[in-house]
């Protein structure tokens, strides 16, 4: 019997780069994302939903694991925006401590105890800005060092029992995070990753010998640069 995963934000970027690798590492992989091109990631299940309908999210993720049987859980959906604080407003804030934060916190609460029983592994993909200072990003960051430290609390918990935590803080990657900033990715290839530098790194974690837990990977591109947007 195959093992299982469960993706978030496993339709576009880094999830679904990560959902590809698990499919191609024999796990049976559950992509959650809000909308899939219908012709993508076979035989990956894709599943359309909105992570923060906490109740639909629950149920969802219980009908995929009513046999216990998950073994692995990525928590990768994320959303950003950017700026000085006080130019966000209460519903920027609020998107961001919900996706990046509070949804890992409910998907692990839910399934912690099959993880345990499953001696599974729980991946979170954070940022680099989670150990960083961060002016015109200080909420985005403050959800990432969150998820951060809930990722070390949890590992304390639980690394008796056999479950693993993983924690990814890539830098610059080249994904739709950055459609709501006024900056991008650079043009020059060595100022930013690619959503796969990202998935092989979950695949050298996943492979790792079975003693060992890479309870933190800082993944960075070789030049630190972005651009700037032109203004409208």
């Amino acid at each position: 019997m195959s093992k299982k995963a469960i993706v978030t934000g496993g339709s576009s970027g880094i999830g679904k780069a990560i959902a590809k690798v698990l499919s191609d590492n024999g796990f049976e992989v559950y992509a959650i994302g809000r909308q899939f091109d219908l012709s993508d990631l076979e035989p990956i299940h894709k599943v359309e939903l909105d992570v923060l309908d906490t109740n639909k999210l629950i149920d969802t993720v219980n009908e995929i694991n009513k046999s216990h049987d998950i073994n692995l859980l990525v928590n990768c959906a994320g959303v950003g925006f950017y700026g000085l604080h006080e130019e966000l407003n209460a519903k920027k804030i609020q998107l961001m401590v919900r996706t990046n934060l509070e949804v890992p916190m409910i998907l692990t609460n839910n399934l912690l105890r099959d993880l345990k029983q499953n001696k599974g592994l729980i991946i979170n993909i954070a940022s680099v800005t989670a150990q960083e200072v961060n002016p015109h990003g200080a909420a985005y960051g403050a959800t990432k060092a969150g998820l951060l430290s809930f990722s070390n609390s949890i590992f304390e918990e639980a690394r008796k029992y056999g479950v693993k935590v993983t924690t990814i803080l890539p830098d610059m990657t080249d994904t739709k995070l950055y459609r709501n900033a006024d900056f991008t990715v650079d043009d020059d290839v060595l100022s930013y990753l690619n959503p796969e530098d990202v998935a092989n790194v979950v695949n050298f974690v996943i492979n790792a010998p079975f003693n060992q837990v890479l309870n933190q990977i800082t993944l960075k591109p070789q030049l630190k640069r972005i651009k700037r947007k032109p203004k409208i």
